[in-house]
């Protein structure tokens, strides 16, 4: 799948690049989401400049996540083993903010508490 990746903090011109890379896998109580459209906002900004707080979270000297993107609209393409309350063709919407990262991507996994669409 295609992503955009960062594995250094700087500008975007500097530092974006669109790569392939592998599709994640999702786990138990995950769900994988095909991603339709997702957001910059200023947190991504942050986290891709290593400004303040963000750099904590994401490592100081480089960050811990390659892929940003917190915000996610999307349908559901697989669904881990424990959950029940989503199928396959569900459309999704979701902030990916105290989960983890990714939607800069075309698939998502993320936790079975996203909301339907």
């Amino acid at each position: 799948m295609k992503a955009i990746v960062y594995e250094q903090y700087g500008p975007p011109e500097a530092v974006l690049e669109l790569r392939e890379v592998e599709a994640p896998t999702p786990k138990d109580n995950e769900v994988l989401v095909k991603v339709y459209a997702t957001s910059v906002n200023v947190e991504d900004v942050d986290f891709l400049r290593g400004r303040g707080w963000s750099i904590r979270i994401l490592g100081a000297l480089k960050p811990k996540y390659k892929i940003l993107g917190f915000d996610v609209a999307g349908r559901v393409e697989a669904v881990g083993r424990n959950v029940q309350q989503f199928q396959p063709g569900e459309e999704v919407i979701g902030n990916l903010f105290s989960y983890g990262f990714g939607a800069f991507a075309e698939y998502v996994c993320a936790s079975a508490r996203i909301n339907k669409g």
